[in-house]
Parts: structure tokens; C-alpha cells; sequence
């Protein structure tokens, strides 16, 4: 999709310009964040195998010589058992409210289930594009199962892609953009996300800790960078228990050092990363508290 973008200096057409907001809303690990990027062209959201991995509503920009469309990327619907996933339930139900297109992302390898039938039940389906995503990995028939029986949804088009590939994602941003209205330009040309980049740091040292720590942590963690001064970041690690923060830490530090390793890797050169592990008993069951931490 990188052929598509603009350049910083690239002309827009004034005449017939489209351009309006698209939101991504699904169950957990549909790869919505995955779609976000690979239509975007660079790293928008954190991705992860971890379920709620997306807890924020982030906005990734794609600016074309006749279009702009600015992708909302969503936290998965599920059923909330604390307070941090009653608040990015209600992220992900606000962001399909006062937009100009709604996508409903299925998972080609997952069967369609009750969790899917309830996600479209809060959407106006006659007006929704249903996204059959991971097409790559997804056998043909399950594919085909998957759009059967999305087909009894009445949406108003079915795409089946690959994020990882790229394979679908050419005649979706097409179709997206031929339903937008005409409008100006909200973000400037090269610019891709409306995240802060505090706000991107924290999400980005968050991404490798669930990739390197165990199944049971990633709930309980949170990041929130505590220090700007560049090159030097600070970056508070928040967990819920004590033996949590050992978790984190790892034997000898080795899994936070592993963590942080990861992240430099995504930064620009030059930057001195430091990461504090702190313990914050039972955060995200605390309203105030998962309200404090921008949720």
C-alpha cells in the first residue's frame, strides 16, 4: 500500500477530494492493528498474539492525490471482568459512532461464533464491509466458511485479505475510499497517526513485554513513560502484585533487559531507555486509577 501514499510535498486535488474516518471493530486477535499497518504502511498500533492487546482507540492516516482515510484501530470487544476492559469495551463501541464507514473484522481461521454475532449486533450491518482477515494462514474452505456465514449479516460488502501479505488489502482501501464523502484534508500529508509519541513509546515498550514475558502477565500490565527529557525516556512498568514484578524483571533483570533491548530497536538512534517496574495493587479493577492511565 506503500505505492499509494503521498509524499510530504505531494499535490492534493481540491475538486472531488474524499476523505473521512473508517472504523476496525471485532473480536480480540482478528488482527485489526495488523490491518491498520500494513494499509498505512508503517507501525501504527502495537501487535501482539496476547488478547486486548489494543487498549486505546488509535487513528492511522492514509493520504492518497484524491483521498484521505484515517483508519480507527479498536480495542477487541469481549466481556469485561474488570474495569479496564469495561472502558475499552466502551472505546471500541464509541468509535462506531460518528464515522463514515464501519468495518466488522472476522478471523478466516476461527469459526464465526456468538462473540462475532454480538459485535454485529451493535452495528448498523446494511452499511458495514465485513473483513474476512488472515487469508494466509486460513485453509480455502475456511475461508469460504467464514464468508458464508457472514454472508447472513446483510453487510453492504465482503473483503477477504491478508495483513501479513497484503493480498486483498489493494481492492478493500479502493472500495473504502469510493464510500467516503467529499471533505478536506484532516491530518497533514506526512503525517500517519494521531498518537502522541509519549503515548507510542509506552505502547511500544508494552509490545515487547508481551512478547517476552509469561501468558498470565499481560493483563496485568500497563506502561506510562514518567520522563521526556532526549534522549533520556523514563518509562514506569506497572504490574498488580508483587511476585508480578519479579516476573517482569526476570532473573537477573534479563527479561525487562530483553524488553528494553526490543524497543531501542523501534527508536531512533541516540535515545537512553530506562524502565522501572512498579507495583500498583490491582489497577486495572480500579476505575480512577485505569482513567489516570489514559484508557
Amino acid at each position: 500500500m506503500t505505492d499509494e501514499t503521498t509524499s510530504p510535498d505531494a499535490p492534493v486535488n481540491s475538486d472531488g477530494y474524499t476523505s473521512g474516518f473508517v472504523t476496525f471493530v471485532g473480536r480480540p486477535n482478528v488482527g485489526k492493528s495488523s490491518l491498520v499497518n500494513a494499509i498505512c504502511g508503517r507501525k501504527i498500533s502495537i501487535v501482539s498474539d496476547k488478547p486486548q492487546t489494543t487498549r486505546h482507540r488509535i487513528m492511522g492516516v492514509l493520504t492518497r492525490p484524491t483521498s484521505q482515510l484515517v483508519f480507527v484501530d479498536t480495542p477487541g470487544l469481549h466481556k469485561p471482568v474488570t474495569a479496564l476492559g469495561e472502558r475499552v469495551n466502551a472505546t471500541a463501541l464509541d468509535s462506531t459512532k460518528d464515522v463514515d464507514a464501519t468495518c466488522l473484522v472476522l478471523d478466516a481461521t476461527m469459526q464465526f461464533g456468538k462473540g462475532d454475532k454480538w459485535v454485529a449486533d451493535h452495528l448498523d450491518m446494511s452499511a458495514s464491509t465485513v473483513i474476512v482477515n488472515k487469508t494466509d494462514i486460513a485453509k480455502p474452505q475456511q475461508v469460504l466458511a467464514m464468508l458464508q456465514a457472514a454472508s447472513q449479516l446483510g453487510a453492504k460488502e465482503y473483503f477477504p485479505v491478508s495483513a501479513k501479505t497484503g493480498e486483498g488489502i489493494g481492492p478493500l482501501v479502493d472500495h473504502l475510499a469510493r464510500t467516503l464523502p467529499e471533505g478536506p484534508q484532516y491530518f497533514p500529508n506526512d503525517e500517519i497517526s494521531d498518537l502522541p509519541e509519549e503515548r507510542w513509546v509506552a505502547e511500544l515498550v508494552r509490545e515487547q513485554l508481551l512478547a517476552v514475558t509469561h501468558d498470565e502477565l499481560p493483563y496485568s500490565i500497563a506502561t506510562e513513560v514518567v520522563e521526556w527529557e532526549w534522549p533520556r525516556i523514563r518509562v514506569n512498568i506497572l504490574v498488580e502484585r508483587d511476585s508480578q514484578k519479579g516476573m517482569v524483571i526476570g532473573k537477573g533483570g534479563a527479561i525487562l533487559k530483553r524488553a528494553g533491548e526490543l524497543a531501542r530497536k523501534q527508536m531512533p538512534e541516540g535515545v537512553y531507555l530506562e524502565l522501572r517496574v512498579k507495583v500498583d495493587k490491582d489497577w486495572q479493577r480500579k476505575p480512577e486509577r485505569v482513567e489516570r492511565l489514559g484508557y
